[in-house]
Order: C-alpha cells, then sequence, then structure tokens
C-alpha cells in the first residue's frame, strides 16, 4: 500500500467529486443540526426548569415533560413519512433535497420572528422543529447517497462522506458553544438559513456524478395503488434483512432515550439556569471531537478491512461501557459523558455502517421503506423508552433511581448485538453476490 492514507481512506480518482459533495452536504445538514438540538433543547429545559409542565393533574419535570415531546414527536413522524413517501414517488435524489431544504428555510425565517418572545406554543413548535430537521434531512440526504453508489463503492466511500456529518457536529457545537452568548436564537437561525442555501448547491452538484443512473421503467401499477401511509411498512414485512435493520434502529432508539433522560436529568439535578445550557454545549462539543476523531480514523479502517457486521456492534459495546459505568456511580460527569458513549460512535462509525446496509436494497426500499423506518419506526421506539422512563421516575422520584434504567439497557443490548450480526453476515452476502455477477476487468 503506497498510501497510507488509503488504510482509512480509500476513495478512488473518479470518486472524488461525488464523494466531496456528499461530504459538504452531510456536513452543512449535521452543523445545523448540532447547532438546533442544544437550542431547542436548552429553550425547552430552561423554560420548564422552574414552573414544571402539568399535564391531566400531573406535574412534570423539566426532563419529564421533555420525554412527553418525545411522544408528540412520534406523530409529526407519522406525518413526515407519508410526505416523504408520497413525494419519493415523483422525486429522487437532489430534486427531492430542494424541496425539503426550501420547507425548512421557510420555517427558519419564520421561527426568527416567534423566537423573540417565546411562549409555550413556540416552545413546543420548536423543540418539534428541531427534530423534524434531523428526520427529515438526514433521511433526504442518506437516500440520496444510498440511491447513488454501488455496495462495494459504500464501504469505502461512507468513511469519507460520514466523515463530512462528524466534522459537522464539531464545527456546529464548537461555534456554537464559543458564541452561544454572543447572538440570539433568532441570529443563529439566520446562520442555518445560509447552510441550507450552500446545501442546496452540494445536492447540484453531487447530482452530476452519481454512479447509479436512474432508470425508466415501466409504471408499476402496484405502486399507483399503495398508500404512502403503509407502503413502507408493507415492504419493511416482507424482508427479514430490512427487519434485521429495523430491530437495530429501534432498539437503539428505545436505549438512547433511556441514556439521553439520564443524561438530561443528571444536568438538571445538578446545575440550574444557565449553565444548564453551557453544560449542554460543552458535552456535545466533547461528543463531537470524539466522534470525528472515531469517523476519520476508524470508520474507514473498520468498514473496508473487516467488513460492515463488525462496525455494527461498536455501538453497543460503547454504550454497554457507559451504561454500566452509570449504574456504579451516578455522578455529573459520567451521566454527561453518557451521551459521549452514545453519539460518539452512533453519528460516525454506525450511521456509516448501518447506512451501507440500505445500499443493496431496491429503490422503493431505499426511499420508502427507509422512511418508514428511520422516521416512524424510530419515533415509535422513542414512545417505548419515554413510557419506560416515565414509569420508572414516577415510581422512584429519587434521582439515585435513575440508575437502575441502565439495567435495562443491558438486557436490550445483548438483542441488539444479535441483530446487528445477523444484517451485517447478510451484507456480506450480497456483497459477495454483487462482486461475482460483475464483469472481469
Amino acid at each position: 500500500m503506497t498510501n497510507p492514507l488509503q488504510a482509512f481512506m480509500d476513495v478512488r480518482r473518479g470518486e472524488w467529486p461525488l464523494a466531496l459533495s456528499m461530504f459538504c452536504y452531510f456536513f452543512l445538514v449535521i452543523s445545523s443540526f448540532w447547532i438546533l438540538k442544544p437550542l431547542k433543547k436548552g429553550l425547552f429545559i430552561q423554560y420548564y426548569d422552574d414552573r414544571g409542565f402539568t399535564f391531566l393533574g400531573t406535574v412534570f419535570n423539566a426532563a419529564q415533560a421533555e420525554l412527553l415531546a418525545k411522544v408528540l414527536n412520534m406523530v409529526v413522524a407519522f406525518i413526515a413519512v407519508v410526505v416523504f413517501s408520497a413525494l419519493s414517488r415523483q422525486l429522487r435524489r437532489e430534486k427531492l433535497s430542494f424541496v425539503f431544504t426550501g420547507f425548512f428555510v421557510a420555517c427558519y425565517v419564520l421561527f426568527v420572528q416567534l423566537l423573540h418572545q417565546p411562549g409555550p406554543g413556540t416552545v413546543w413548535s420548536f423543540y418539534l422543529f428541531g427534530d423534524l430537521f434531523s428526520t427529515l434531512m438526514v433521511a433526504t440526504f442518506f437516500a440520496f447517497l444510498n440511491d447513488s453508489v454501488r455496495p462495494d463503492t459504500a464501504k469505502r466511500l461512507y468513511g469519507l462522506v460520514g466523515l463530512g456529518g462528524v466534522a459537522g457536529g464539531v464545527f456546529g457545537t464548537t461555534v456554537l458553544r464559543l458564541n452561544i452568548e454572543r447572538f440570539s436564537n433568532g441570529e443563529w437561525l439566520w446562520v442555518c438559513t445560509g447552510f441550507a442555501l450552500l446545501i442546496l448547491i452540494a445536492a447540484a452538484y453531487a447530482s452530476r456524478y452519481v454512479q447509479v443512473e436512474i432508470e425508466p421503467s415501466a409504471p408499476d401499477p402496484e405502486q399507483g395503488s399503495a398508500n404512502p401511509a403503509t407502503e413502507g411498512a408493507l415492504l419493511v414485512m416482507r424482508s427479514p434483512y430490512l427487519l434485521s435493520i429495523v430491530a437495530i434502529v429501534g432498539l437503539y432508539e428505545v436505549i438512547s432515550t433511556m441514556v439521553d433522560f439520564q443524561f438530561t436529568s443528571t444536568i438538571a439535578h445538578y446545575l440550574s439556569g444557565p449553565e444548564i445550557g453551557a453544560q449542554f454545549a460543552l458535552v456535545f462539543s466533547i461528543t463531537n471531537w470524539v466522534s470525528l476523531f472515531v469517523q476519520l480514523f476508524l470508520t474507514g479502517l473498520v468498514m473496508s478491512r473487516f467488513g460492515v457486521g463488525i462496525a455494527l456492534i461498536v455501538l453497543p459495546c460503547a454504550i454497554a461501557l457507559g451504561s454500566s459505568a452509570f449504574l456504579l456511580f451516578p455522578v455529573l460527569w459520567v451521566g454527561s459523558l453518557l451521551n459521549t458513549a452514545d453519539n460518539a460512535f452512533s453519528y460516525s462509525i454506525n450511521q456509516s455502517a448501518k447506512e451501507a446496509l440500505y445500499v443493496p436494497t431496491s429503490q422503493a426500499e431505499k426511499y420508502r421503506a427507509k422512511a418508514f423506518i428511520d422516521m416512524f419506526v424510530q419515533r415509535f421506539a422513542k414512545a417505548i423508552a419515554v413510557v419506560v422512563s416515565l414509569g420508572l421516575t414516577l415510581m422512584f422520584s429519587d434521582f439515585e433511581s435513575l440508575r437502575y434504567l441502565s439495567v435495562i439497557t443491558l438486557v436490550l443490548l445483548a438483542v441488539w448485538l444479535w441483530a446487528a450480526t445477523y444484517a451485517g453476515r447478510r451484507f456480506a452476502e450480497y456483497e459477495r453476490a454483487e462482486t461475482a455477477q460483475a464483469p472481469a476487468p
């Protein structure tokens, strides 16, 4: 191997334009996400930290109120699935990106006005908007990417493309942390608007270098009669391979929601006032720097040399270590670093490996089944985690009881590891089959 960087980033000459434009696209999406996330989370927690939230005669603290917001996110996600599925029948790749990016630009302009004096309606809608952005824009990006490359290419390119997202996370959280008190929430939304305009440029450029051309096909009678609300679910139910992806995504969301609740409750327990937002920004920054290291030095190496299956088990192992530590030592920084054990590996090696699983699937599965999994299944799993988390915290009101959520986490991790192993093995089979069918050079 003449180039030592090839061990971490094996991109061939003709693949650079697509890889770099997708790198920029993902960088901008995730930069925006990590600016929006601390803003919407900090606004929500600070608003209800002192006054609490009353629902059906029960008073919830700020962290519990956020769990209720995640349940409401499931309704928003269902609507997003229907809209995404319907549009993806007519629009693909950069065209779908143009539509959703334009929608979020309009939302940014609206919230710039609303956030001057936020009331309960603005606080809740801005929280839901932040999750909707990540739900739709990340799904749109990966539908574009997965529809543009081959399985053998995905193993090599997704490390670099995923690095764009991780670098965007580092950039977004670092810039926000250093300037969080200098600019208002509305001014940060103007920054996100600028990023959105650059996303349009990156998507248009990437569309010129796709590896898989869109082939005209005869109308599919089943597609014409399929309900956009159920088409993705039906595709998933017919495929054991897609069901294994459902298990990976669903179990991750259940576990991640419980871990995030422990993380949020720890900060709310030990800190107050502006210290809450500052701690969120600091922890998110640390998380994304670790994620950058993992994506730069581990993702490409593990995926290209050891395969997608091995890459898929890194995240559950990291969460197992963090949850075990919190079970034993539920203190501020152990609770804070639960976020790092989760998101540092989720947004790097796990996301690259998980998204590569969709490359061998059909066009309908890439768009409609994936939308169902990434939007509805993801939010439904969060709702299950909300029930578990709220049930425990309502039974045991003291902070110390939160450590026992880690026991449930460790049990679910064992099932997740089984599903990841199965999906990785099936991906390897698809890859070998395609290699065998490829013409000899």
